[in-house]
């Protein structure tokens, strides 16, 4: 007797699985030390290519921000980078809980 499952079907192959690549902590702390450099490093520039002197003034805060969030979202889905990928949104998520962190403490620091 051949092996059918209740239905009657034929039972299906085992699904080709890939293993899951990249690792999740490098990810996350290579993607907030990333983040952390973008920022401090575009905060510090001057003269012609500073954010500030371009039609970018405003958005230039959010560009870096969405290039990151769109590349971490396409290497979590792809499941040979999947750790890479959640690793990176891991790393988004700590540099948004570190700077509000540093942000609210420079404005206590500050005094009127």
């Amino acid at each position: 007797m051949s092996e059918e499952t209740p239905g009657g079907q034929p039972p299906l192959p085992p699904p080709d699985i890939q293993p899951r690549g990249g690792s999740l902590g490098l990810g996350a702390l290579v993607g907030a030390v990333v983040l952390y450099a973008v920022y401090v490093l575009g905060t510090m520039a001057q003269g012609p290519y500073a954010w500030s002197v371009t039609f970018l003034a405003v958005p230039a805060a959010f560009i870096p921000i969405v290039l990151y969030l769109a590349v971490a979202i396409v290497l979590a889905v792809r499941r040979r980078t999947s750790l890479w990928g959640a690793g990176l949104l891991i790393g988004l998520g700590a540099f948004v809980l570190l700077g509000g962190g540093l942000c609210i403490s420079f404005l206590v620091q500050v005094r009127a």
